[in-house]
């Protein structure tokens, strides 16, 4: 398997040239870890940045390089009462080592659009297929960035509504999914709209339930939601 090069790398080219867009002059870039995917691509990076900005002075050099990412909250609304539910997945994460209750979410790279990274995600993590009409983009503005002191993560966050039967709703909870080679194990979980928040514990989740009621104005549900 060939690794791909740090320089060779989309995310990397893309943070350079949005450095170098904002003004900064690169003086070096030294990588001190990456990880890369089954296939050779670059995944993750930590570097030790050496720039200035436009006003002279030294940027605070730590980046954890992760590159663009997508979320998709998956609303399922039952075609007989309209009440709302989260398709969540569910998967043990390095923060705590536990179980994290999250949206169906994605890495971009070069080879396909956000949009595209989105609706493979959600058929990979739920089994439920999607079309690029079904998704509506809850980050119209460009990307949103959930750390920007130490990282390049750049979030895409996109909301599905799907209307089905009671039964159908159900028969997407607990279903074993993920890919092998990514080593992903990952069950899905179906839950009433505010059941499943008060599950999701990290911010871009959450920030993106948020996003979600009010682009589709629903103010009841939105201010019963509590962290």
């Amino acid at each position: 398997m060939n690794k791909e090069k740090l320089q060779d790398a989309h995310k990397f080219k893309l943070w350079k040239q949005n450095l170098e867009r904002n003004g900064l002059q690169i003086h070096g870039v030294e990588e001190k870890f990456t990880r890369h995917r089954y296939n050779g691509e670059l995944l993750f990076s930590t570097l030790m940045l050496d720039a200035s900005t436009p006003e002279g002075d030294k940027i605070p050099p730590i980046c954890f390089l992760k590159g663009e990412v997508v979320c998709i909250a998956m609303v399922l609304i039952d075609e007989s009462t309209s009440e709302k539910y989260l398709l969540l997945v569910k998967q043990r994460r390095i923060a705590e080592g536990g179980y994290t209750y999250e949206h169906p979410a994605g890495m971009v790279d070069d080879t396909k659009t956000p949009i595209a990274i989105a609706i493979q995600e959600v058929k990979e993590e739920t089994g439920v297929e999607i079309t690029i009409e079904q998704l509506i983009n809850l980050s119209p503005n460009g990307r949103l960035f959930p750390s920007t002191g130490t990282s390049d993560e750049a979030m895409y966050f996109y909301a599905c509504e799907i209307r089905m039967t009671l039964k159908q709703i159900k028969a997407l909870d607990q279903k074993a999914m993920g890919t092998t080679y990514e080593f992903e194990r990952i069950t899905t979980l179906v839950l009433p709209f505010l059941e499943g928040h008060k599950l999701v514990k990290n911010t871009n989740g959450l920030l993106l339930n948020y996003l979600y009621l009010a682009h589709v104005e629903d103010w009841e549900l939105i201010k019963k939601l509590k962290i």
